[in-house]
């Protein structure tokens, strides 16, 4: 590549062989979350990067900007690949020596078990709430977690409360979590490697539901450092965790694709400490 022209960044979205029952979850939000970066790219970064839409259909054929292409094809065509795709394809890009932007397997694998989360959550101080997935019946949940109860199916998320609520919401659904719900003070932490001078840089906690003293924000942070570092996030990860009353910090969940909406959280973050979402995306892509 010239160093006066711009870098060729694809981002690779869609992707077939996601386990049954979340493939078109998945598939549906990955092209989202594409077109998002595709988006932010264009309109804040077009003078540096050209963008290119790499789209893996569900039948598993590749296509660049609409047209069919072979994976080993993509070597002359871009520079860095942005994956939000079927993580299993980063082996692919691996194999073709094309750097990429990706969730690897196991962090991935983390993001979406929780079981798998919690025993790998040994050595660090931290707790995560009880959880039952796919549960037979209503009674189950309530002999072994008491109420109230956070359903999750897909990403619709609510609270019940009794045990009648209970039994509406999961009975005879496929897909469904139901965790433990606990009580405090929710916050939201975003790390990025290698940013603003920092191993492992944290943005403040931003809009969240309570205040937090400064000692409670430094032992937040200073936990979410101490997550990235140990699962191994290559470019960027958010934490969600509940502070109780009593000063327990619990895990809720983890992940490490950004949110790029105008709205999100991220955004909001970003512009506390004089940043754009933009900044992070370049940065990301700059250190791959």
């Amino acid at each position: 590549m010239q160093s006066d022209a711009k870098k060729r960044v694809g981002v690779l979205r869609g992707g077939e062989g996601l386990p049954a029952g979340r493939q078109g979850n998945h598939y549906l939000s990955s092209l989202q979350k594409g077109g998002e970066i595709i988006t932010l790219i264009s309109e804040n970064l077009g003078d540096k990067y050209k963008t290119f839409d790499i789209l893996v259909d569900k039948d598993g054929t590749w296509h660049l900007n609409g047209v069919p292409i072979l994976p080993a094809d993509l070597m002359h065509q871009v520079d860095v690949i942005w994956n939000v795709a079927n993580p299993n394809l980063s082996n692919i890009l691996n194999s073709l020596s094309i750097p990429h932007i990706s969730t690897d397997n196991f962090s991935f694998a983390l993001q979406n078990n929780q079981d798998f989360l919690k025993e790998n959550m040994e050595d660090i101080d931290v707790q995560m709430p009880r959880q039952i997935i796919s549960p037979k019946n209503a009674k189950e949940v309530h002999e072994k977690i008491p109420p109230p109860w956070i359903i999750r199916i897909f990403n619709e998320v609510k609270v019940v409360k009794t045990f009648n609520e209970l039994a509406e919401a999961i009975n005879y659904k496929n897909n469904v979590i139901v965790e433990e719900f606990i009580a405090g003070k929710i916050a939201t932490v975003h790390s990025i490697p290698n940013f603003r001078g920092e191993e492992i840089y944290t943005f403040p906690l931003g809009n969240t539901f309570g205040v937090f003293s400064p000692e409670e924000k430094e032992k937040l942070s200073t936990l979410a450092k101490k997550l990235h570092k140990h699962i191994g996030a290559k470019h960027y990860l958010k934490s969600d965790f509940v502070l109780t009353p009593q000063g327990k910090i619990y895990l809720l969940q983890i992940n490490g694709v950004p949110n790029f909406k105008k709205d999100s959280h991220l955004s909001q973050v970003c512009e506390s400490v004089g940043a754009k979402m933009h900044h992070v995306v370049e940065h990301i892509i700059e250190n791959v």
